[in-house]
């Protein structure tokens, strides 16, 4: 579901533990058209079930933007510790996952990152070694936000910014933010049109990761800040299964963020 530049989507994440092939048929039986799909294992990335993951997007007329890998938990390890070996080992892995997001036709590839003290050279090395290798592939690496990482800290983005160039691209998760005690609001302009992707949930008195107008989050106004930095990318969904009752809630959601957007951008 689009309007104008900005689109909305849901990630099968949402439906974990529900195996993938069950959350994105539900979602796209029920009109969602914009989807990040998360692989949970290595079996999740061969490309016969890739292909059957494609085979329900194009039945349905949905698409892929995005890919989120089950590796981040040890990227730290593999990719920012200094040991050539292992990161070779690390980036022949993700041509894997590239090789898949070809299949699914899926442009953005979510990038957790790095957990513990180091240079920011570094950090920006792991990044760009990751994102030539997926240039190959006619994909693009995309930097989270996330808190338990140095890279939740907005000051470490702008650095990465700052030395990159046009070389870095982000996706911005609202309640990553939160979670690190910063306004997530504060990271559209500081990093602007880098930004390509949102992971959105709200957040308020009931907790950090909330459905969209649950919690505190003013949605008008978060959108303005999107577009007024020529946000072009897809505000997906990204909740916990405990957060919300069925499918149908998610896509609720989403019709409401799109008549945010259609409000805003009218």
């Amino acid at each position: 579901m689009e309007s104008g530049k900005i689109s909305v989507g849901v990630s099968t994440s949402c439906g974990y533990p529900e195996v993938p092939e069950k959350t994105l048929a539900s979602l796209c039986e029920r009109g969602v058209r914009r989807l990040e799909i998360f692989v949970n294992t290595h079996s999740e990335t061969d490309p016969g079930y890739i292909r059957e993951l494609a085979g329900i997007l194009r039945a349905n007329g949905s698409e892929c933007v995005s890919l989120h890998p089950f590796t981040c938990g040890i990227d730290t390890y593999m990719l920012y510790t200094g040991y050539e070996r292992r990161i070779r080992d690390y980036l022949e892995y993700h041509k894997r996952y590239f090789e898949a997001m070809n299949i699914l036709g899926a442009r953005y590839f979510i990038l957790h990152g790095n957990k513990n003290p180091c240079p920011i050279e570094t950090v920006v090395e792991g990044y760009a070694r990751l994102n030539e290798v997926a240039s190959g592939f006619g994909v693009t690496v995309l930097q989270e936000n996330v808190c338990r990482c140095t890279t939740g800290e907005l000051s470490e983005l702008l650095e990465m910014k700052r030395l990159l160039g046009d070389g870095v691209s982000f996706v911005l998760d609202t309640k990553q933010a939160i979670r690190k005690g910063l306004d997530p609001y504060d990271f559209i302009p500081a990093l602007g049109k880098s930004i390509k992707h949102v992971h959105f949930s709200d957040h308020g008195a009931l907790g950090d990761c909330l459905l969209p107008g649950a919690g505190d989050i003013d949605t008008h106004r978060f959108v303005r800040a999107l577009s007024s930095v020529g946000f072009s990318g897809t505000i997906m969904l990204e909740l916990y299964r405990s957060g919300f009752n069925s499918y149908d809630d998610l896509v609720k959601s989403m019709m409401f963020i799109q008549s945010v957007i259609y409000s805003e951008q009218a």
